[in-house]
């Protein structure tokens, strides 16, 4: 059984339709990534499936059971890491995590939660001292606390620097390991690329696409961009295919065939000793597609 099933999903707020009619399933034990511009409706479906928020149509099923009849032993089995958590400030943080394993029949241990997150060094200060993104650790730390199946992870690494938001990564792999769901949604790219197992991208509260990382909206039979650059003192018109160039001097080879034109480049380059500097062989990056996918509904619209 999937631990996650959406059919129909709506939900309306008067005249606005917020979400409409979407669906998707999330495999056990699988990264699930739900990514579009604010407005989205990404949050308004997280909040429903967390039995937060009504829908006004469709079916959802979360491990097993409809959120809007949730009762105390669904939610000891799920964890939530808001876009922003409220905690009693002069609450140190060890007293914090303690407070809230004891809401679990089976949680974590504080001291393991607080190395997964990077917290051992402020265990003992007080929740209103940490900085932005210490908070946000803190806010990791409370949703990870009762080792949960189902974790909901609602842009998790906003503020973390590039170091924090590695941590980070590496404790959501760890998770996944363990055999744990997670959804999250994020405004990173590269984030979902390396965690995701497949994405969905919403807009204007519609699914507009979805796939894996690698596969969305055709990314792994589009065109790839072979870039290069020549020394002064060789004539492009010499090179056995011809490539664009741009203002840097750089020159540019789009193909869906770059085995092909990979061989016939660099053997002419060999043959005739040409160094292909900073030679890059690249395909369009999940955010391409992201926003090519995002702007052309909304021109749609």
């Amino acid at each position: 059984m999937p631990a996650v099933e959406v059919s129909g999903l709506k939900k309306a707020y008067g005249p606005l339709e917020a979400v409409r009619g979407i669906d998707f399933t999330v495999e056990q034990g699988e990264v699930f990534a739900l990514l579009g511009p604010n407005g989205a409706g990404k949050t308004t479906t997280l909040e429903i499936l967390e039995g937060f928020l009504s829908r006004s149509g469709g079916r959802v099923s979360v491990l097993g059971v409809d959120p809007a009849d949730a009762n105390r032993r669904w939610r000891e089995r799920v964890g939530i890491v808001f876009q922003g958590a409220v905690v009693e400030p002069y609450l140190k943080v060890r007293e914090v995590l303690e407070r809230n394993a004891g809401y679990y029949p089976k949680p974590r241990g504080v001291d393991e939660v607080l190395e997964l997150v990077g917290l051992v060094e402020k265990a003992d200060a007080r929740a209103k001292t940490l900085s932005g993104g210490q908070q946000r650790r803190l806010d990791v730390a409370l949703g990870i606390i009762g080792a949960p199946d189902l974790l909901f992870l609602d842009e998790p690494t906003t503020g973390f620097d590039p170091t924090a938001r590695r941590g980070a990564w590496e404790l959501v792999d760890r998770l996944r390991d363990e055999g744990a769901t997670i959804i999250l949604t994020t405004h990173y790219m590269d984030e979902a690329q390396h965690l995701a197992d497949r994405v969905v991208v919403i807009n204007q509260g519609e699914i507009v696409a979805s796939g894996t990382p690698e596969t969305i909206g055709g990314r792994s039979e589009a065109a790839v961009r072979i870039r290069f650059a020549l020394p002064p003192d060789v004539d492009p018109d010499s090179m056995p295919i011809a490539g664009t160039r741009d203002g840097h001097g750089i020159y540019i080879l789009e193909t869906t065939d770059e085995v092909r034109v990979l061989h016939a480049l660099t053997s002419w380059a060999l043959e005739c000793g040409v160094d292909l500097v900073g030679l890059t062989v690249d395909r369009p990056s999940l955010e391409d597609v992201y926003i090519e996918l995002t702007s052309a509904a909304e021109v749609a619209e």
